[in-house]
């Protein structure tokens, strides 16, 4: 599917996977409209050719005026923390947003659109053998505001695309990772403290990672060769968090940590993080991330691979990259 005059419109390019989706699209000839809030942090997008809009996922004019002109959508913004202090403003930023976006996009003409979700919102399988986009999620297991969030996100997109016939085609990216996490993402924390030295235990738990711009190519991908109303994991390779820090440290020339602890060692400590956050203080861990932990979050790509011909480079090469963006950037 080529690009052509009209604009291409990308929502949350000022963070970490926007950001190498809207390098990405540039990459293919699309000319690029960022939608981006007035008080972002814009280094990522710095020098990027690039046409910027002011607004907002709570703003429904601006997002009817982002979209006006535009040939296709990609949106990427979301609310991505494990831990909220309010939460309805992450539901209504990730679910209520994404839903004003989407049919304003449609009422504007906008042909097609490309909806980043996450395997947040995804299930799981209870052996923890991958799983894959046709793995049952029962609601009242969701675990953390996060989760919930995206979940309700997707099944909206997914009633738009039923009952508006909306152009949508949805991506779940697992763990990405590598360089111009700025912010960084609770992951890319994980990454830059373990390269660092500043992570002597941790409790063991599995992630599937994945390096950021092929996420990133991923989404060009499902632009170009995805089904409308489909979902397309867009993952690497299964990792234990023990393997994950091992292969950091590595990268980094550091010892791994060895102290593996389990999650009951850490609850009195999560109570007390969480006893802080009510005085503004982020939590390091809380009951929740203790409880997703026990899940092994390895996940499937292979309906990917086939259709959209995704071809994900070795997650050592996402660690490699990672640690030395986070080694130079810190």
């Amino acid at each position: 599917m080529s690009a052509t005059s009209a604009p291409t419109l990308v929502t949350g390019a000022t963070g970490f996977v926007g950001s190498a989706v809207a390098r990405t699209l540039l990459a293919r000839g699309h000319t690029l409209r960022l939608l981006v809030r007035p008080n972002a942090d814009r280094r990522n997008i710095v020098g990027l050719p690039a046409t910027l809009v002011e607004g907002d996922l709570t703003n429904p004019a601006s997002l009817a005026a982002a979209a006006d002109g535009c040939r296709y959508l990609f949106h990427v913004a979301a609310d991505y923390r494990l831990w909220v202090p309010n939460p309805d403003a992450m539901l209504q930023a990730n679910v209520e947003g994404t839903r004003t976006l989407l049919l304003a996009a449609q009422s504007r003409g906008v042909e097609r659109m490309v909806y980043c979700s996450s395997v947040a919102a995804l299930g799981l399988t209870p052996d923890g053998t991958p799983a894959d986009e046709t793995t049952p999620n029962d609601p009242s297991h969701i675990i953390g505001t996060y989760k919930r969030s995206k979940y309700l996100a997707e099944q909206a997109v997914l009633d738009l695309v039923r009952d508006h016939a909306m152009p949508v085609v949805i991506v779940n990216p697992s763990t990405p990772i590598g360089p111009r996490d700025i912010k960084p993402t609770p992951t890319g924390k994980m990454i830059r403290d373990a390269a660092l030295g500043r992570m002597p235990a941790y409790v063991e738990t599995g992630l599937n990672i994945v390096h950021v711009d092929d996420v990133a190519e991923g989404h060009a991908l499902a632009l170009e060769h995805g089904t409308i109303g489909e979902r397309y994991i867009l993952g690497g390779e299964d990792y234990t968090l023990g393997a994950l820090f091992g292969a950091v440290a590595r990268a980094a020339g550091r010892t791994p940590p060895r102290i593996k602890l389990p999650t009951s060692a850490l609850f009195p400590v999560a109570l007390a993080c969480e006893a802080l956050a009510r005085f503004g203080i982020e939590p390091v861990v809380t009951r929740e991330t203790l409880a997703m932990s026990r899940h092994k979050m390895f996940f499937s790509s292979a309906k990917a691979r086939a259709a959209l011909h995704y071809a994900p480079r070795p997650a050592t090469q996402a660690i490699a990259d990672a640690v030395a963006w986070f080694q130079s950037n810190v």
